[in-house]
């Protein structure tokens, strides 16, 4: 499920006051429900909503989403034009062709060459579908 970080905080806590009208007042619910919504009043009033959104994105981003190739060649040819040019460092993720690799060193430690390494939507393309 993806979280919109830019919620606006009026509606958020227009729906934090109607869901705390079902419990009795003084209810650990009602207490929860109230230190939530002064929470983010205060993060409002302090000035500090942006910081907060920001706070709010990463801990609802997998960190899968974080996991970017640093180069993307058409062809495998391309990758390794690169590969030869000497830019390359060992540990980079590199997309060929739609497909993940990592640059590693040779066997005999004396180059770099590509290892297959799947990048997240390769991941989610060989995962079976959720049965429900």
């Amino acid at each position: 499920m993806i979280y919109n970080k830019d919620f606006d905080v009026d509606s958020v806590l227009e729906r934090l006051r109607t869901v705390n009208e079902k419990y009795k007042e003084g209810s650990p619910e009602d207490e929860a429900i109230r230190v939530a919504a002064v929470a983010l009043l205060y993060v409002r009033e302090s000035q500090r909503l942006d910081d907060y959104r920001e706070f709010f994105r990463k801990f609802y981003t997998p960190a899968a989403d974080y996991i970017v190739p640093s180069h993307v060649f058409a062809t495998s040819e391309e990758a390794d034009e690169w590969l030869a040019s000497g830019k390359a460092n060992e540990g980079d993720l590199v997309k060929i062709a739609g497909e993940g690799f990592r640059v590693i060193p040779t066997r005999d430690a004396k180059g770099l060459r590509f290892r297959p390494t799947p990048l997240p939507e390769e991941l989610d393309r060989m995962s079976p579908p959720d049965s429900e």
